[in-house]
């Protein structure tokens, strides 16, 4: 349980770390938050818990193919909020986000490849 609890507070400290940086740095705070520092976390976390190599591997190949459709939300995102309310932005950038992540699967599938 102490382990769960030390994930949990450095994880969450780097999100918060980011969004501080943010609010004075722009640009920094975009630049930290587009290191796959999560991901990375996860990575650590699985090997420190004694996660096989192959699925390591495979996490790693399932991030690289979705972090592809999740790029054109903030494309969208900035013209989302100029014609609406951040709420409701968000909200349908992240709906269509969802969707092509759903397109990513089938393709992926179609082509036989294994995430």
């Amino acid at each position: 349980m102490m382990w769960q609890i030390i994930k949990w507070a450095i994880t969450a400290s780097i999100v918060v770390a980011i969004s501080l940086v943010s609010k004075k740095y722009t640009f920094f705070g975009s630049l930290l938050a587009a290191l796959p520092l999560i991901s990375v976390l996860a990575l650590i976390w699985m090997y420190v818990e004694g996660q096989d190599i192959e699925t390591i591997n495979q996490f790693s190949r399932g991030v690289f193919w979705m972090v592809l459709p999740s790029l054109p939300m903030f494309l969208l995102l900035p013209k989302l909020i100029e014609k609406l309310d951040f709420p409701l932005a968000i909200l349908s950038a992240c709906a269509i986000t969802t969707l092509l992540y759903f397109i990513m699967v089938k393709v992926l599938t179609t082509l036989k490849i294994d995430i």
